[in-house]
C-alpha cells in the first residue's frame, strides 16, 4: 500500500508497513478508518482506566498500544528507525522518563498553570516521537490525560471542529505552532488551544 502522508506526518518504512494486522487494507482511507476506530476504542478504555500512574513508561506505552494495537503489530512499541522529526531512538526511553519526571515535578509544585504544564507535556512527548507512527494522536490524548487525570480538568479542543489527520489550515497552524515550540517559543502553541 503506497501512503500519501499528510504534511508533518511521519512516514512508515518498509519494516513498519509490514506491522500492519490487516493485510486486506490497500488505501490510505481504509486505513484511516481503522486507526479512527481503534481511537475510539482506546478511549473508551481511557475513560475507565483505574491506572493510578498515568506518568510512567509502562502507561504511555499501554495507551499507544490501546489507541493502535488493533491495526499496528509494533503499537506500543518504540521505533527502532530514525525519522526526520525525533530524538535518536537510542535516546527514547531516557527522552521519556525526563519528560515524566519533569511532569511529576509541576504538578507537585505549580511550575506551570494547569493547561500550560500540559501544553508543554504535549509538545515535549510529540518532539521525543517515542513510536513509528501515531505519536500527534498519542501526545494530545496523553495531554488530555494530564489534565483530566491530574488536575481534574476537561480535555482541550484541539481540531477546532476541523480534522488534525487532513490537511487543513488548523492542522498548518498546529504544525507552524509545533515547529516554533520547538525552538522555545511556547505562545503560538497557546494560542493555537486558546490559551
Amino acid at each position: 500500500m503506497k501512503i500519501n502522508y499528510p504534511e508533518g506526518a511521519t512516514p512508515l518504512d518498509p519494516d513498519e508497513m509490514e506491522g500492519l494486522k490487516l493485510k486486506h487494507v490497500t488505501r490510505k482511507g481504509e486505513l484511516d478508518h481503522l486507526e479512527q476506530a481503534n481511537i475510539q476504542s482506546g478511549l473508551v478504555w481511557l475513560s475507565r482506566s483505574r491506572e493510578k500512574d498515568i506518568l510512567s513508561e509502562a502507561f504511555v506505552r499501554k495507551l499507544h498500544e490501546r489507541l493502535f494495537g488493533e491495526v499496528w503489530q509494533w503499537a506500543g512499541s518504540f521505533r527502532r528507525t530514525g525519522k526526520d522529526i525525533g530524538v535518536d531512538p537510542l535516546t527514547i526511553g531516557i527522552e521519556l522518563r525526563t519528560l515524566l519526571d519533569d511532569m511529576r515535578y509541576w504538578a507537585a509544585h505549580d511550575t506551570y498553570p494547569e493547561m500550560e504544564a500540559a501544553i508543554r507535556f504535549h509538545h515535549r512527548l510529540v518532539f521525543i516521537h517515542p513510536f513509528p507512527n501515531g505519536n500527534g494522536r498519542h501526545a494530545r490524548i496523553m495531554a488530555d490525560a494530564v489534565l483530566q487525570k491530574i488536575y481534574g480538568r476537561e480535555a482541550i479542543d484541539w481540531s477546532g471542529g476541523h480534522d488534525l489527520q487532513a490537511m487543513n489550515e488548523r492542522r498548518r497552524e498546529y504544525l507552524v505552532a509545533l515547529r516554533t515550540a520547538d525552538r522555545g517559543d511556547y505562545d503560538p502553541l497557546f494560542k493555537f488551544v486558546g490559551l
